[in-house]
C-alpha cells in the first residue's frame, strides 16, 4: 500500500508544485496589438479587460486618505478584488497628494504609488493609473485653483512626469488615463475648473475656462500632446488613454472629442463610461459604436445604476469592446449583503454577475 501511495503523493506534489510556480510567474507587460483591434501580451495572445474601479471606499475614503494609514486594507481589497477574477484595477490619484507645490511633486505619496505596483504585481493585477484628480474639492492647495491654463497645465504635466517615472518598469501597469472624463467650455467663458459634483465628490473638471477663439478640439489636442509628451519623457512603453463620457448616449449623433482623429493621434486605445438607463439598452450600444475610431475600446466604467441586472447584462453581451471595468468599494459580497439595505444588496448581485462572468469575458 505504501508503494502505490508514492506516485500518487509525487502526482500532488508536482501539482501544486506547478501551480504556485504559475502564481509566481511575473506579469507579461501588455499593448495595442498591430492590427489596433486588441490587446495583446508580449507572446502575442490576447488580453480581455475584466476590471473594477477602486476609486474610494465604503465610506467615501479616497486611497491617499488611508494607503498610508491602514495599508493591510488596500492589500486585503487587492486579494478580493483578485478573487473576484479581474485582472485590472482603476486606481484615481488625486493631484492634491501627488504634488507639493506647483513645482515639486510630493515624494510619500510617490513612494506609496511604488508600494501600490509591487502590490500590483504581487497579486497579478494591472493597473489603470487615472491621474490629476479633484474628487475633494476641499483638498485642493489654495495655489492651484487660481492658475491660468498654461500654468496649470504645466503642474498636470509635472505630475505625470513624475507618475511616469515611478512605474516605468512595471509590468503590472496597464495604462495611464490622463483625466477622468475632462470637457471643455463652449463659447461662453466658464469661471469654475470643477463641476458635476456627486455624492460630495467632483468627478468632472475643465482643461480651460475659455476657448481663447480655438475650437474646441485644438484646446483638446494641445492638452492630450503635452500631457502625453511629459510621460513619453520617461516611459515610452505603457499605454495611455483618456475617460471620457459618452455624450453620444445623451445627445444621438454627437461626435467624439477627445477621440477625433485631430486629437486622439498620441492616445493608444477608447476609454469611455456608460451608465445604460431602463428601456434605452440599444441607445447605449448606438452611441458606443459612434466610438469606433480604429483603436481598442474599453468600456473604463460600468454599473447598473439605471437599470435592471439582465440589462446591463444585454449590453454587456452585445457591445463589441476590449473588456469592461466595474467598481469594487472595499466590500466582499458577503460584507454587502449582511448590510441588510438595498445598495448592499444590489451591490452583491451584481458582484456575483462579476465573478460568474469572468472567466467567460476574460476568455472572449
Amino acid at each position: 500500500m505504501t508503494n502505490r501511495l508514492h506516485p500518487i503523493l509525487f502526482c500532488i506534489v508536482f501539482v501544486a508544485t506547478i501551480g504556485i510556480a504559475r502564481s509566481q510567474q511575473p506579469l507579461s507587460s501588455l499593448r495595442v496589438s498591430d492590427d489596433k483591434r486588441q490587446f495583446v501580451d508580449a507572446t502575442g495572445k490576447t488580453f480581455r479587460v475584466w476590471g473594477v474601479n477602486y476609486d474610494h471606499d465604503d465610506a467615501g475614503r479616497l486611497l491617499e486618505d488611508y494607503w498610508v494609514s491602514d495599508w493591510p486594507r488596500v492589500e486585503e481589497d487587492f486579494a478580493e478584488i483578485e478573487s473576484l477574477g479581474a485582472n485590472v484595477v482603476r486606481v484615481h490619484l488625486q493631484l492634491a497628494k501627488f504634488m507639493s507645490t506647483d513645482q515639486n511633486p510630493n515624494e510619500e505619496s510617490l513612494k506609496k504609488l511604488g508600494d501600490l505596483v509591487r502590490l500590483a504585481e504581487r497579486t497579478r493585477l494591472y493597473l489603470d493609473i487615472t491621474g490629476l484628480g479633484c474628487y475633494h474639492k476641499a483638498d485642493l492647495p489654495l495655489w492651484y485653483d487660481p492658475l491660468d491654463e498654461a500654468s496649470r497645465w504645466k503642474v498636470q504635466a509635472t505630475f505625470w512626469r513624475a507618475v511616469a517615472e515611478i512605474c516605468k518598469a512595471s509590468p503590472a501597469v496597464f495604462c495611464y488615463d490622463l483625466m477622468n472624463e475632462p470637457i471643455l467650455p463652449g463659447e461662453k467663458p466658464e469661471t469654475e475648473w470643477l463641476t458635476g459634483e456627486l455624492g460630495g465628490k467632483h468627478f468632472v473638471q475643465r482643461l480651460t475656462l475659455g476657448l481663447g477663439g480655438r475650437t474646441r478640439e485644438q484646446v483638446a489636442a494641445e492638452w492630450v500632446k503635452m500631457m502625453t509628451d511629459a510621460i513619453r519623457e520617461v516611459d515610452t512603453s505603457h499605454m495611455i488613454t483618456v475617460g471620457v463620457i459618452p455624450w453620444a448616449q445623451v445627445f444621438p449623433g454627437a461626435k467624439p472629442l477627445f477621440y477625433a482623429p485631430s486629437v486622439s493621434g498620441p492616445l493608444d486605445f477608447v476609454s469611455v463610461h456608460f451608465y445604460p438607463r431602463a428601456g434605452e439598452v440599444q441607445k447605449a450600444l448606438d452611441a458606443l459604436n459612434v466610438y469606433k475610431v480604429g483603436k481598442p475600446i474599453v468600456v473604463e466604467e460600468f454599473f447598473p445604476l439605471f437599470c435592471s441586472l439582465d440589462e446591463a447584462d444585454e449590453f454587456v453581451a452585445k457591445s463589441d469592446t476590449n473588456g469592461f471595468v466595474s467598481f469594487y468599494w472595499g466590500k466582499t459580497i458577503e460584507e454587502n449583503e449582511q448590510a441588510g439595505d438595498i445598495p448592499g444588496a444590489m451591490i452583491a448581485k451584481w458582484l456575483r454577475y462579476f465573478r460568474k462572468h469572468a472567466k467567460e469575458s476574460k476568455g472572449k
